[in-house]
């Protein structure tokens, strides 16, 4: 076992320091070859040469370098952007990280529709993002609306009761909540949406399915994961340890 009481796992040093974005393995093995890293403090030269990522302390030009395999990240998605690694025509949430986050190769953790703003988790962490997105877990997302219509008891009830979509697709029971309305020449509703599943398009189709339109939608938590609504638009950082665990990732590795 490693001192960090994980299984000992050897890897070759210029894999363990591109991956945490010190550099290309071009750029590791010149700074070898130059003297600069340092293993348990003896100098390494050979860019191949094995460490156990956790246990070993590793410098780098002076610097010692802490080495994580995951990263958790939460992003307050704005609009225009989509919930994707890439595409061609449009900006992805991945084109607003930082190198030092996108060099882990992350991933959004689910999606949220393109004018959707709003809490999304991006990370590298494959089996966390599988137990997040399972349909068997049932992982509540809460949202916030605002909607162009008099949303009222019925369509609490029904919502209540599982909506038919346009596909005959009937929902699993979610959880509405009329926050207030605004009477003008239309009406407009502000609500609160607690849905355990995630269809295309869902909270969207479900108020079209009760003759009302979303012009407005935010995802403000997922799980017991809840926006931090002081991070501004487009903006994301690392999840806290207490944060983590709500997740139920101890974050040793992130």
């Amino acid at each position: 076992m490693s001192q960090s009481g994980k299984p000992a796992k050897k890897q070759r040093i210029d894999k363990v320091l591109s991956h945490i974005g010190v550099g290309s393995r071009s750029d590791i093995r010149k700074q070898a070859k130059q003297g600069l890293i340092l293993v348990n403090g003896t100098v390494v030269k050979d860019s191949g040469f094995h460490v156990d990522p956790y246990a070993d302390k590793i410098e780098v030009g002076g610097e010692v370098v802490t080495y994580r395999e995951f990263i958790y990240l939460m992003m307050n998605k704005p609009p225009g952007v989509l919930s994707a690694t890439e595409d061609k025509r449009d900006r992805t949430v991945l084109d607003l990280l930082k190198h030092e986050y996108a060099q882990f190769e992350p991933f959004p953790v689910g999606r949220l529709d393109k004018d959707t703003v709003g809490l999304l988790l991006i990370t590298n962490d494959g089996k966390l993002a599988h137990e997040l997105l399972s349909p068997r877990k049932h992982v509540p997302k809460t949202y916030e609306a605002t909607i162009e219509g008099d949303v009222d008891s019925d369509d609490v009830a029904a919502f209540a009761a599982g909506v038919e979509l346009e596909d005959g697709y009937v929902t699993l029971p979610a959880h509405l909540t009329i926050l207030g309305r605004e009477r003008g020449s239309k009406v407009i509703s502000h609500i609160s949406l607690i849905i355990t599943e995630g269809k295309f398009h869902q909270v969207k189709r479900m108020f079209q399915a009760v003759g009302k339109k979303v012009t407005f939608l935010k995802r403000v938590s997922m799980g017991e994961l809840k926006l931090d609504e002081s991070l501004p638009l487009g903006a994301c950082r690392e999840l806290t340890l207490e944060e983590l665990a709500l997740l139920g990732a101890d974050g040793s590795e992130g």
